[in-house]
């Protein structure tokens, strides 16, 4: 209770700051938190953390250490331990008679209780490890201020209150922050409101509303992201005092679930309908011929053991976190480990044009007049546009800076003042800065696509002179454009006009009846190994598709130069005009999109996925970020900005996509692998099921004792714990997987009786052969001494023992490939020898001490001839199996 008024007290204290800072003017603000408009100083930093708190969010703690522990031993076949362990102390112990006490039983239960638990619990800590370890080498910084030292980029949980923040297009919001400054500056609130259209953010000094701090036109919160336009803003909350700490303090809920989670929840469902069914009948049918319910029902929850790939969440974390090792040594750091399968199973890859195909490396090559001359006077124009706008200074600016970074640069700019800017925005596809020289004249500088600065141009210098822009200068205009297109460059035109507007009052309107003066053409040479790699992702059932916001020319003559076979070119201003089913069927047969939105990007790809397809999406732009939210997984670069990294499942810290076919790779095997264990697991206990079913109704004792079932499901399931270092057919690597519930319940009720057979022909060689041979020739039935009896039971049981361990090991072997096994295809050496070694320790039991303890007898050598027999007709038999099974379903795996 004290706790909760406690919080309560904190949070109405962080609203009235907020509220505070929205109502209040700069200075008083200014004067609150100690800060000015250059920044604090460094020796206030630390009392601003000791004060308001660190900039980070507590609500993603880590478990403790004993938490973790106990999740470890919490899980359902623990639960089924525990319940054994506690009926066998009953019944063996606290209720058995002095003389007739037997601790062996509670005490192998005990240990494989521990083993369990502490194999589960090392391995998932160190997996979590080294995803955590991989995470933390992917930063996200913001523009910080300081008074000492100016601006610089700083990691997010560096900011404190007071800080001074400068922020741009494709910025995410460090922190809840009042804005000083700012100009068109449009944010994107999605992530707090669930609006997906942007809002207008001002630097006024009273709020608009008195209630909500959303609503705040001059507040910007933690979480959200600049769509377009610049600010400056001073910090006044961080961290847990946030409006979205405030948020996640109060989320119950979890995350929605992945379609990797779904698909095995979906896998465990298939394998608890077959329990609900067997566990019943074994208990029925062993109750009612053996007279003992007690006995009867131990075995039936063995049985359910039996039917449990236990070790299963420990596989799967295993095989992820191994596959995320992987990936990091070939530098792709993977955000969320369940992405890891979903990048292996893509089948669409959905990629901009600029930086993944090409070089990133914009070099300006022409700088031209309209007729297609050099033009010194065009650069000019450019250089003050790039270099004086505060936007997102892309590779277009950066070359153009670079270009005219000659004798004289500095001088230009020296010459003129910035008076204000118009912001990039992905609709107008341009951005104005507007300068004034010595003399007071004011000139507005624009630069953009083409088509689209022709829409805010009425004229042109042609020729030396100004004319009306008329339809025949208009085709002139786009004739030089699309020749520059086809060479495969880049191209932008640059327009001015002179006295635009009074000063202040700049705005999107005031493009208009500009002078278009020339052109800037880019050339962004393709990489030396996309070639390489689209035929890779091609050869892996990986087609490629282009989604990018630049022209259809440029995209066409890059295409060409590294392989993409082009199927159909679409453009955005197409697509606007296309019904969702008519852009779906279009999007699967098309290669190109073309001048796209950022809103026409997510659009395809959404439609791509309600077609059946798993599609990735990688981009770093902000245009990017909605389509890669909107992909089964987004894939980003180290470089890119904010918001398309926080939109990002895997974070490539080398922009290549040959790193990425590796990353498609590594995540099939770690399918692969995962799809091995449960299929071979699942279809060898139903088949011993069947077989334990078989008996019951026919046997008149048990087949095999409970500890006896779960003695060799934990050694079996131990030495699957090397499944996720296990080799993969490179054929299996060839196309996309993805999960299937259906496939896994098919394989076990066409593969699992295989082992059923040899079961059975092993029962009626115990029953009449060997049990009577060691036995002084008698059958059960003829038997009255119980020593006898309990001779003829333990040899029994000794004899499926073992066999039940050879088969359900070496279809280990037989069904992780396509192969003939240890010929064609072969384990690797880890799963090699635990296979080999479970093997080798549940043979000797029966001829140890131990077997003695277990009430297994050790068994003649004819029996180990017979054994031979079996296990070879049970490959065989398995192979035939495997064959009719793949020539029907054209699958294994």
């Amino acid at each position: 209770m004290k706790k909760t008024i406690t919080n309560k007290i904190r949070t109405d204290e962080i609203r009235e700051r907020m509220l505070f800072a929205a109502r209040s003017n700069i200075e008083d603000i200014m004067c609150m938190f100690g800060t000015s408009e250059s920044g604090l100083d460094i020796s206030k930093i630390e009392d601003s953390k000791g004060k308001y708190g660190e900039n980070v969010l507590t609500r993603k703690t880590n478990d403790s250490f004993a938490k973790r522990l106990a999740a470890a031993f919490i899980n359902p076949f623990t639960c089924i331990l525990f319940v054994l362990a506690i009926v066998s102390t009953l019944t063996d112990i606290v209720y058995a008679a002095p003389s007739d006490r037997n601790y062996f039983t509670v005490m192998v239960i005990t240990a494989m209780i521990i083993i369990s638990g502490v194999l589960r619990f090392a391995q998932e800590t160190k997996s979590g490890n080294a995803a955590a370890k991989l995470s933390s080498m992917i930063h996200t910084t913001t523009c910080v201020e300081r008074a000492d030292c100016g601006i610089a980029e700083l990691a997010l949980d560096n900011v404190v209150v007071g800080d001074i923040i400068h922020l741009s297009a494709g910025d995410m919001i460090p922190a809840d922050m009042r804005i000083l400054t700012s100009k068109d500056l449009f944010i994107s609130q999605s992530a707090l409101t669930g609006e997906s259209e942007p809002v207008e953010k001002l630097s006024s000094d009273h709020s608009e509303t008195s209630d909500s701090l959303i609503d705040a036109r001059n507040l910007a919160f933690m979480g959200s992201n600049v769509i377009s336009g610049s600010a400056k803003a001073v910090v006044i909350a961080v961290g847990d005092d946030t409006v979205l700490g405030t948020m996640a303090k109060g989320l119950s809920g979890k995350s929605p679930k992945t379609s990797f989670e779904k698909g095995v929840n979906s896998v465990s469902w298939v394998l608890i309908r077959f329990m609900l069914i067997m566990v019943p009948v074994v208990l029925l049918i062993n109750g009612f011929t053996k007279g003992s319910w007690l006995d009867a029902s131990l075995f039936a929850i063995s049985v359910a053991v039996g039917l449990t790939p236990e070790m299963l969440p420990m596989i799967v974390t295993t095989n992820l976190a191994k596959g995320a090792i992987a990936m990091g040594k070939r530098k792709v750091i993977v955000k969320n480990l369940n992405a890891i399968q979903d990048l292996g199973s893509i089948d669409i890859l959905c990629t901009d044009k600029t930086g993944t195909l090409t070089q990133d490396k914009v070099v300006l090559e022409y700088h031209l007049d309209i007729n297609g001359h050099e033009d010194e006077r065009v650069l000019r124009h450019a250089f003050l546009n790039s270099y004086f706008q505060t936007g997102l200074k892309n590779l277009i600016d950066m070359a153009i800076i670079a270009h005219k970074e000659e004798p004289g640069s500095a001088d230009l700019a020296s010459k003129y003042v910035k008076v204000d800017e118009i912001p990039f925005d992905f609709t107008r596809r341009r951005m104005s800065v507007v300068v004034s020289d010595a003399t007071g004249k004011t000139q507005m500088i624009t630069k953009g696509a083409v088509r689209e600065m022709l829409k805010c141009c009425s004229f042109a210098e042609l020729d030396a002179n100004v004319v009306a822009l008329t339809k025949d200068v208009k085709d002139f205009i786009i004739r030089k454009s699309d020749q520059l297109n086809d060479q495969g460059m880049r191209v932008i035109a640059v327009a001015h006009k002179t006295n635009p507007a009074p000063v202040g009052e700049f705005s999107v309107q005031d493009e208009a009846d500009m002078v278009l003066i020339g052109f800037l053409a880019f050339l962004d040479p393709p990489k030396e190994t996309t070639a390489k790699a689209i035929d890779a992702l091609y050869e892996n059932g990986v087609s490629v598709k282009i989604l990018t916001g630049d022209n259809e020319r440029v995209t066409r003559c890059i295409c060409s130069q590294v392989g993409i076979d082009i199927h159909g070119v679409l453009l955005g201003s197409e697509i606007d005009d296309l019904s969702d089913e008519e852009l779906s069927a279009k999007a699967e047969e098309t290669t190109v999109f073309a001048k796209l939105s950022p809103d026409g990007k997510a659009r395809i790809v959404k439609l791509l996925r309600d077609r059946g397809h798993s599609v990735g999406y990688m981009g770093d732009g902000i245009n990017d970020a909605a389509a890669m939210k909107a992909s089964d997984v987004g894939i980003s670069v180290d470089t890119a900005v904010d918001i398309a990294k926080e939109s990002a499942d895997v974070i490539l810290l080398e922009k290549d996509l040959m790193v990425l076919n590796d990353g498609v790779i590594e995540g099939r095997k770690t399918y692969a692998n995962m799809i091995k264990y449960i299929k071979m697991t699942a279809s060898s206990n139903f088949g011993n099921m069947l077989s334990v079913l078989a008996a019951s109704a026919f046997l008149p004792f048990l087949p095999m004792a409970a500890i006896h079932l779960i003695l060799l499901n934990f050694v079996y399931d131990l030495s699957c714990t090397a499944i996720p270092w296990d080799n993969v057919d490179r054929e299996f690597l060839k196309r996309p997987r993805s999960w299937d519930a259906s496939s896994i319940r098919r394989f076990m009720l066409r593969i699992g009786p295989t082992s059923s057979v040899f079961d059975i022909t092993t029962y009626l060689l115990m029953y009449f052969v060997i049990c009577p041979m060691m036995t002084g020739g008698s059958s059960y039935h003829q038997l009255s001494d119980p020593s006898l009896q309990a001779l003829y039971i333990a040899t029994f049981q000794a004899g499926w023992f073992i066999e039940s361990m050879w088969t359900q090991s070496m279809v280990i072997h037989m069904i992780r490939t396509r192969k003939i096994p240890f010929i064609q295809s072969h384990a690797s050496a880890p799963v090699f020898l635990l296979t080999f070694a479970g093997i080798a320790a549940l043979t000797i039991i029966p001829f140890t001490k131990l077997g003695t303890l277990l009430h297994l007898a050790p068994l003649p050598p004819v029996y180990f001839g017979y054994l031979a027999l079996t296990i070879t007709c049970y490959m065989v038999l398995v192979t035939i199996a495997k064959k009719l099974y793949i020539k029907k379903y054209s699958e294994l795996l």
